[in-house]
Protein backbone atom coordinates (compact mmCIF):
# COMPACT_ATOMS: atom_id res chain seq x y z
CA UNK A 1 0.00 0.00 0.00
CA UNK A 2 2.57 2.43 0.95
CA UNK A 3 5.41 1.99 -1.31
CA UNK A 4 4.96 3.37 -4.98
CA UNK A 5 5.68 -0.38 -6.60
CA UNK A 6 4.07 -0.22 -9.56
CA UNK A 7 0.54 0.43 -10.75
CA UNK A 8 -1.44 -2.41 -12.59
CA UNK A 9 -4.00 -1.06 -13.54
CA UNK A 10 -4.88 2.31 -16.08
CA UNK A 11 -7.63 3.92 -16.31
CA UNK A 12 -8.85 5.04 -19.38
CA UNK A 13 -11.94 7.42 -19.17
CA UNK A 14 -12.87 8.71 -22.59
CA UNK A 15 -15.18 12.11 -21.20
CA UNK A 16 -14.33 15.13 -19.92
CA UNK A 17 -14.30 14.72 -16.23
CA UNK A 18 -15.91 17.67 -15.08
CA UNK A 19 -18.46 17.77 -17.44
CA UNK A 20 -22.15 17.00 -16.68
CA UNK A 21 -23.31 13.11 -16.68
CA UNK A 22 -26.62 11.26 -18.37
CA UNK A 23 -28.25 11.51 -14.95
CA UNK A 24 -27.46 15.52 -14.79
CA UNK A 25 -25.50 14.89 -11.82
CA UNK A 26 -21.81 16.94 -12.31
CA UNK A 27 -18.69 14.53 -12.65
CA UNK A 28 -15.61 15.31 -10.77
CA UNK A 29 -12.25 14.35 -10.20
CA UNK A 30 -9.80 14.14 -7.83
CA UNK A 31 -6.20 13.36 -7.82
CA UNK A 32 -3.08 12.91 -6.02
CA UNK A 33 -0.41 11.30 -3.90
CA UNK A 34 -0.72 9.29 -0.46
CA UNK A 35 1.27 5.99 1.15
CA UNK A 36 3.62 6.75 -1.48
CA UNK A 37 1.34 5.81 -4.52
CA UNK A 38 -0.89 7.96 -6.18
CA UNK A 39 -5.01 7.90 -6.38
CA UNK A 40 -7.38 8.95 -9.02
CA UNK A 41 -11.08 9.72 -8.10
CA UNK A 42 -13.92 10.29 -10.56
CA UNK A 43 -17.29 10.61 -9.01
CA UNK A 44 -20.75 12.49 -9.89
CA UNK A 45 -21.93 14.23 -7.02
CA UNK A 46 -23.85 17.73 -6.46
CA UNK A 47 -20.80 18.50 -4.13
CA UNK A 48 -17.04 18.42 -4.00
CA UNK A 49 -15.76 15.59 -2.04
CA UNK A 50 -11.99 16.53 -1.85
CA UNK A 51 -11.93 17.13 2.25
CA UNK A 52 -14.03 14.34 3.05
CA UNK A 53 -11.02 11.85 0.34
CA UNK A 54 -8.33 13.34 2.16
CA UNK A 55 -9.30 13.03 5.50
CA UNK A 56 -10.16 9.33 5.18
CA UNK A 57 -6.25 8.80 3.66
CA UNK A 58 -4.93 10.05 6.32
CA UNK A 59 -6.98 8.20 8.81
CA UNK A 60 -6.18 5.07 6.78
CA UNK A 61 -2.41 5.86 7.23
CA UNK A 62 -2.43 6.56 10.63
CA UNK A 63 -4.18 3.31 11.23
CA UNK A 64 -2.60 0.93 8.93
CA UNK A 65 0.67 2.09 7.63
CA UNK A 66 4.16 0.10 9.41
CA UNK A 67 6.09 2.92 8.14
CA UNK A 68 4.56 5.87 10.49
CA UNK A 69 6.19 5.15 13.68
CA UNK A 70 3.19 6.99 15.25
CA UNK A 71 0.49 4.92 13.76
CA UNK A 72 -1.73 2.18 15.27
CA UNK A 73 0.33 -0.52 13.65
CA UNK A 74 3.38 0.24 14.81
CA UNK A 75 1.96 0.63 18.42
CA UNK A 76 1.10 -2.93 17.56
CA UNK A 77 4.20 -4.18 16.06
CA UNK A 78 6.13 -2.70 18.86
CA UNK A 79 4.39 -4.53 21.32
CA UNK A 80 3.57 -0.92 22.94
CA UNK A 81 0.07 -1.12 22.75
CA UNK A 82 -1.91 -3.95 21.23
CA UNK A 83 -5.03 -1.89 20.81
CA UNK A 84 -6.68 -2.11 17.59
CA UNK A 85 -9.22 -0.12 15.40
CA UNK A 86 -11.80 -0.60 13.25
CA UNK A 87 -9.94 -0.21 10.34
CA UNK A 88 -7.12 -2.64 11.60
CA UNK A 89 -10.00 -5.03 12.87
CA UNK A 90 -11.66 -4.94 9.23
CA UNK A 91 -8.00 -6.03 7.60
CA UNK A 92 -7.32 -8.45 10.22
CA UNK A 93 -10.36 -10.17 10.04
CA UNK A 94 -10.90 -10.56 6.31
CA UNK A 95 -6.48 -11.49 6.13
CA UNK A 96 -7.58 -14.33 8.49
CA UNK A 97 -10.51 -15.39 5.95
CA UNK A 98 -8.35 -14.90 2.73
CA UNK A 99 -5.57 -16.51 4.59
CA UNK A 100 -7.95 -19.83 5.58
CA UNK A 101 -9.07 -19.86 1.86
CA UNK A 102 -6.08 -20.05 -0.02
CA UNK A 103 -4.10 -22.62 2.37
CA UNK A 104 -2.01 -19.81 3.72
CA UNK A 105 -1.12 -18.44 0.46
CA UNK A 106 -2.11 -15.09 1.80
CA UNK A 107 0.41 -14.09 4.40
CA UNK A 108 0.37 -10.36 6.48
CA UNK A 109 2.89 -11.06 8.76
CA UNK A 110 6.06 -11.59 6.49
CA UNK A 111 7.98 -8.87 7.46
CA UNK A 112 10.62 -10.34 8.64
CA UNK A 113 11.40 -12.63 5.63
CA UNK A 114 11.08 -9.54 3.58
CA UNK A 115 13.91 -7.52 5.09
CA UNK A 116 15.80 -10.85 4.68
CA UNK A 117 15.22 -10.98 0.98
CA UNK A 118 15.88 -7.22 0.58
CA UNK A 119 12.35 -5.77 0.32
CA UNK A 120 10.85 -3.15 2.99
CA UNK A 121 11.19 -1.34 5.30
CA UNK A 122 14.70 -1.86 7.40
CA UNK A 123 15.59 -4.52 4.23
CA UNK A 124 19.41 -5.10 4.09
CA UNK A 125 19.66 -6.33 -0.15
CA UNK A 126 23.45 -6.91 0.14
CA UNK A 127 23.36 -10.52 0.54
CA UNK A 128 21.16 -13.41 0.01
CA UNK A 129 19.86 -15.04 3.44
CA UNK A 130 20.96 -18.36 5.06
CA UNK A 131 18.62 -21.19 5.38
CA UNK A 132 19.53 -20.25 9.23
CA UNK A 133 17.87 -16.89 8.50
CA UNK A 134 14.87 -17.76 6.87
CA UNK A 135 14.16 -20.84 9.52
CA UNK A 136 14.45 -18.35 12.40
CA UNK A 137 12.11 -15.81 10.74
CA UNK A 138 9.37 -18.16 9.90
CA UNK A 139 9.11 -18.76 13.64
CA UNK A 140 7.26 -15.42 13.79
CA UNK A 141 5.06 -15.79 10.30
CA UNK A 142 1.08 -17.19 10.86
CA UNK A 143 -2.01 -14.68 11.55
CA UNK A 144 -3.75 -17.81 11.66
CA UNK A 145 -1.50 -17.94 15.07
CA UNK A 146 -2.67 -14.09 15.86
CA UNK A 147 -5.69 -13.56 17.44
CA UNK A 148 -8.39 -10.48 18.25
CA UNK A 149 -10.55 -10.59 20.75
CA UNK A 150 -11.98 -7.48 23.03
CA UNK A 151 -10.51 -4.80 20.69
CA UNK A 152 -6.59 -6.65 21.54
CA UNK A 153 -4.44 -8.47 18.88
CA UNK A 154 -2.74 -11.42 20.29
CA UNK A 155 0.71 -12.44 18.47
CA UNK A 156 2.34 -15.44 19.33
CA UNK A 157 5.98 -13.70 18.72
CA UNK A 158 6.93 -10.15 20.23
CA UNK A 159 8.78 -10.45 16.67
CA UNK A 160 5.19 -10.96 14.84
CA UNK A 161 4.91 -8.26 12.85
CA UNK A 162 1.75 -7.10 10.56
CA UNK A 163 2.35 -5.01 6.71
CA UNK A 164 -1.35 -5.00 5.64
CA UNK A 165 0.10 -3.44 2.58
CA UNK A 166 -1.68 -6.26 0.38
CA UNK A 167 -4.90 -5.49 1.18
CA UNK A 168 -5.50 -1.99 2.55
CA UNK A 169 -4.82 0.20 -0.53
CA UNK A 170 -8.03 -2.00 -1.75
CA UNK A 171 -9.80 -0.95 1.69
CA UNK A 172 -8.90 2.26 1.36
CA UNK A 173 -10.49 2.38 -2.31
CA UNK A 174 -13.85 0.42 -0.57
CA UNK A 175 -13.93 3.50 2.13
CA UNK A 176 -14.26 5.99 0.34
CA UNK A 177 -16.49 4.76 -1.79
CA UNK A 178 -18.55 4.20 0.85
CA UNK A 179 -17.90 7.83 2.01
CA UNK A 180 -18.86 8.81 -1.87
CA UNK A 181 -22.67 6.41 -1.30
CA UNK A 182 -23.63 8.01 1.63
CA UNK A 183 -23.11 11.54 -0.10
CA UNK A 184 -25.29 10.44 -3.19
CA UNK A 185 -22.85 8.99 -5.47
CA UNK A 186 -23.79 5.92 -7.40
CA UNK A 187 -21.58 6.53 -10.37
CA UNK A 188 -18.03 6.38 -9.15
CA UNK A 189 -14.48 5.06 -9.75
CA UNK A 190 -11.74 5.36 -7.19
CA UNK A 191 -8.37 3.71 -7.92
CA UNK A 192 -5.62 3.72 -5.52
CA UNK A 193 -1.77 2.75 -6.41
CA UNK A 194 -3.60 0.26 -9.11
CA UNK A 195 -6.60 -1.01 -6.93
CA UNK A 196 -10.02 -0.12 -7.67
CA UNK A 197 -13.87 0.74 -5.98
CA UNK A 198 -16.23 0.87 -9.12
CA UNK A 199 -19.94 1.42 -9.39
CA UNK A 200 -22.50 3.17 -12.11
CA UNK A 201 -21.32 4.38 -15.60
CA UNK A 202 -18.76 6.47 -16.50
CA UNK A 203 -18.69 10.81 -17.25
CA UNK A 204 -19.96 9.70 -20.39
CA UNK A 205 -22.63 7.37 -19.38
CA UNK A 206 -21.51 4.26 -20.62
CA UNK A 207 -19.41 1.26 -19.06
CA UNK A 208 -16.12 2.02 -17.34
CA UNK A 209 -13.04 0.89 -19.44
CA UNK A 210 -10.48 -0.63 -17.36
CA UNK A 211 -6.88 -1.25 -19.11
CA UNK A 212 -4.91 -3.99 -17.48
CA UNK A 213 -1.30 -4.01 -17.94
CA UNK A 214 0.87 -6.68 -19.72
CA UNK A 215 3.28 -8.71 -17.07
CA UNK A 216 6.46 -7.12 -18.27
CA UNK A 217 8.82 -4.45 -17.17
CA UNK A 218 8.27 -1.84 -19.14
CA UNK A 219 7.13 1.26 -18.02
CA UNK A 220 5.83 2.49 -21.97
CA UNK A 221 2.47 2.96 -22.31
CA UNK A 222 2.58 1.36 -25.46
CA UNK A 223 4.35 -2.03 -23.93
CA UNK A 224 1.82 -2.24 -20.95
CA UNK A 225 -1.21 -2.86 -22.85
CA UNK A 226 -2.61 -6.43 -22.11
CA UNK A 227 -6.20 -6.16 -22.00
CA UNK A 228 -9.10 -3.84 -21.88
CA UNK A 229 -12.48 -4.80 -20.26
CA UNK A 230 -15.56 -3.05 -20.49
CA UNK A 231 -17.07 -3.33 -16.81
CA UNK A 232 -20.49 -2.06 -15.63
CA UNK A 233 -21.38 -3.43 -12.32
CA UNK A 234 -25.07 -4.09 -11.08
CA UNK A 235 -23.63 -3.18 -7.92
CA UNK A 236 -20.46 -1.89 -6.85
CA UNK A 237 -17.34 -4.15 -6.98
CA UNK A 238 -13.57 -3.95 -6.01
CA UNK A 239 -10.95 -4.85 -8.92
CA UNK A 240 -6.67 -5.47 -7.69
CA UNK A 241 -4.40 -6.61 -9.76
CA UNK A 242 -0.76 -8.04 -8.36
CA UNK A 243 2.46 -9.32 -9.55
CA UNK A 244 6.34 -9.25 -9.62
CA UNK A 245 6.95 -7.88 -12.51
CA UNK A 246 7.95 -4.43 -11.21
CA UNK A 247 9.13 -5.15 -8.26
CA UNK A 248 11.85 -7.52 -7.76
CA UNK A 249 15.79 -7.54 -7.23
CA UNK A 250 18.62 -9.14 -9.07
CA UNK A 251 21.36 -11.36 -7.57
CA UNK A 252 24.69 -11.40 -7.83
CA UNK A 253 24.51 -14.14 -9.92
CA UNK A 254 22.03 -12.62 -12.43
CA UNK A 255 18.99 -14.70 -10.75
CA UNK A 256 15.97 -12.25 -10.79
CA UNK A 257 13.89 -12.53 -7.05
CA UNK A 258 10.42 -10.97 -6.93
CA UNK A 259 8.83 -9.28 -3.68
CA UNK A 260 5.53 -11.83 -3.03
CA UNK A 261 7.35 -14.71 -0.42
CA UNK A 262 6.02 -17.87 -0.06
CA UNK A 263 4.96 -18.05 3.47
CA UNK A 264 5.10 -22.07 3.66
CA UNK A 265 9.06 -21.72 2.53
CA UNK A 266 10.13 -18.39 2.98
CA UNK A 267 11.77 -17.88 -0.61
CA UNK A 268 10.44 -15.80 -3.41
CA UNK A 269 7.02 -17.20 -4.48
CA UNK A 270 8.32 -19.27 -7.86
CA UNK A 271 5.21 -20.08 -9.41
CA UNK A 272 4.54 -19.76 -13.34
CA UNK A 273 1.89 -16.65 -12.57
CA UNK A 274 3.19 -13.52 -13.82
CA UNK A 275 -0.07 -11.33 -12.42
CA UNK A 276 -3.57 -11.92 -11.18
CA UNK A 277 -6.29 -9.49 -11.72
CA UNK A 278 -9.27 -10.12 -9.56
CA UNK A 279 -12.54 -8.73 -9.57
CA UNK A 280 -14.76 -9.18 -6.27
CA UNK A 281 -17.59 -7.75 -4.36
CA UNK A 282 -14.66 -5.36 -2.84
CA UNK A 283 -11.71 -3.89 -3.51
CA UNK A 284 -10.19 -5.46 -0.07
CA UNK A 285 -11.13 -9.03 -1.13
CA UNK A 286 -9.98 -8.45 -4.43
CA UNK A 287 -6.46 -6.95 -3.22
CA UNK A 288 -5.95 -10.00 -0.97
CA UNK A 289 -7.06 -12.41 -3.63
CA UNK A 290 -4.74 -11.64 -6.36
CA UNK A 291 -1.70 -11.63 -3.42
CA UNK A 292 -2.81 -14.82 -3.00
CA UNK A 293 -3.11 -16.15 -6.99
CA UNK A 294 0.71 -15.12 -7.23
CA UNK A 295 2.29 -17.36 -4.67
CA UNK A 296 -0.63 -20.59 -5.59
CA UNK A 297 -0.47 -22.61 -8.59
CA UNK A 298 -2.72 -21.24 -11.36
CA UNK A 299 -5.01 -24.11 -11.54
CA UNK A 300 -5.18 -24.10 -7.68
CA UNK A 301 -6.00 -20.58 -7.82
CA UNK A 302 -8.71 -20.51 -10.41
CA UNK A 303 -10.47 -23.35 -8.13
CA UNK A 304 -10.18 -21.03 -5.02
CA UNK A 305 -11.39 -18.19 -7.05
CA UNK A 306 -14.22 -19.98 -8.82
CA UNK A 307 -16.22 -21.25 -5.64
CA UNK A 308 -16.23 -17.77 -4.58
CA UNK A 309 -19.74 -15.96 -5.42
CA UNK A 310 -18.95 -12.90 -7.13
CA UNK A 311 -15.25 -13.54 -7.91
CA UNK A 312 -13.76 -12.77 -11.22
CA UNK A 313 -10.35 -13.29 -12.63
CA UNK A 314 -7.63 -13.29 -15.10
CA UNK A 315 -4.62 -14.90 -14.25
CA UNK A 316 -1.56 -14.23 -16.85
CA UNK A 317 1.60 -17.12 -16.77
CA UNK A 318 4.73 -17.82 -18.60
CA UNK A 319 4.00 -19.61 -21.61
CA UNK A 320 5.91 -22.15 -23.04
CA UNK A 321 8.26 -19.92 -25.16
CA UNK A 322 9.86 -17.25 -23.88
CA UNK A 323 8.68 -14.21 -23.44
CA UNK A 324 4.80 -15.39 -24.45
CA UNK A 325 2.52 -16.02 -21.62
CA UNK A 326 -0.50 -17.76 -21.37
CA UNK A 327 -4.40 -15.85 -20.18
CA UNK A 328 -6.82 -18.22 -17.54
CA UNK A 329 -9.74 -16.74 -16.59
CA UNK A 330 -13.14 -17.99 -14.78
CA UNK A 331 -15.96 -17.97 -17.00
CA UNK A 332 -17.64 -15.27 -16.30
CA UNK A 333 -14.54 -12.15 -16.42
CA UNK A 334 -15.62 -9.35 -18.39
CA UNK A 335 -15.31 -8.89 -22.28
CA UNK A 336 -12.41 -7.82 -23.69
CA UNK A 337 -12.28 -4.63 -26.27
Amino acid sequence: MYRNLYTQLTILLFAILTGCSHNEAKYRSIEGAAWHTSYHITYSCGKSLGDSVTSILKQVEMSLSPYAPDSRISAINSNTDMTADSLIERVFLESVRINKLSGGAFEPTLSPLSRLWGFGNGSDSAYLPTQEMIDSALVHIGISRCSLADGKIAKPSGLTEFNFSSITKGMGCDIVAEMLERNGSRDYMVEIGGEIALAGKNPQGNSWRIQIDAPIESTSVADMHNRMVVIQPKVPCGIATSGNYRNYKKTADGRQIGHIIDPKTGYPATTSTLSATVIAPTAMTADALATACMVMDAEDALEMLESLPGVEALIVTAGQQSGKWELRRTPGFPKEL
